[in-house]
């Protein structure tokens, strides 16, 4: 399998492709998508770095795993497709941004407005078995995403991170907060999100870190 990406993102992980926990994911990637069905697609396995450049990135939204139903998943952390109903930790996001920002609950769950903004998108795990959440943790994807998350964190400038549940805070080891906003808070998953996600107001508190470091604010 071919694992080029866009070539802003490439040309900084170059070497990480070239180490052998990676040649062995890429492997065992490539055997999956030729014997089961796998989420995201293929051609969709890097749409968080094809919306979202290297050079534009300003926040960075960590998921765990992609959905693992039909026509959910497309490559974007907490993103669904046009037409698939909204899931629950989604629909909490956007009740949360309609609190905080006053904005309209959106129609369709496809985040890609975002991601082209600058809002990388990013799930742990990029890949999974259908129907069977979880099923490519621990293979190597989250090597190789703590190593974009770490790469972020260090030749970047001012970074909005979104840390939301204990899986996800935990990244904030490889994280400078000297140099980044780091917001943590539970998970938006109905069974949390009523602990502390809900009235969070992390994006108006994103938006005003990326105005006063002179870098422009996310249409959320």
């Amino acid at each position: 399998m071919n694992f080029e990406l866009p070539i802003s993102w490439n040309k900084l992980l170059a070497e990480e492709f070239q180490k052998p926990y990676f040649i062995e994911l890429n492997q065992l990637i490539s055997n999956a998508y030729g014997n089961a069905i796998i989420y995201p697609p293929h051609h969709r396995l890097f749409s968080a770095f094809e919306n979202c450049s290297f050079e534009n990135t300003e926040v960075v939204i960590l998921g765990q795993d992609p959905y693992h139903g039909p026509n959910q998943a497309n490559g974007l952390s907490f993103s669904v497709n046009d037409g698939v109903p909204i899931p629950p930790s989604l629909l909490n996001i956007f009740k949360e941004i309609k609190n905080d920002l006053g904005k309209p609950i959106p129609i369709s769950g496809n985040l890609e407005g975002w991601s082209k903004q600058g809002v990388l998108l990013l799930n742990a795990t990029l890949s999974v078995k259908a129907n069977t959440a979880g099923s490519h943790q621990n293979i190597g994807w989250e090597q190789f995403t703590d190593a974009v998350i770490q790469l972020i964190s260090e030749r970047k400038p001012h970074v909005v991170f979104m840390l939301w549940g204990n899986y996800a805070q935990k990244k904030a080891t490889f994280i400078d907060e000297n140099k980044h906003l780091i917001l943590k808070s539970v998970h938006p998953s109905p069974l949390s999100a009523y602990r502390g996600f809900l009235g969070c107001k992390h994006f108006s508190q994103c938006n005003t870190f990326l105005k006063t470091n002179g870098l422009k604010e996310i249409d959320w």
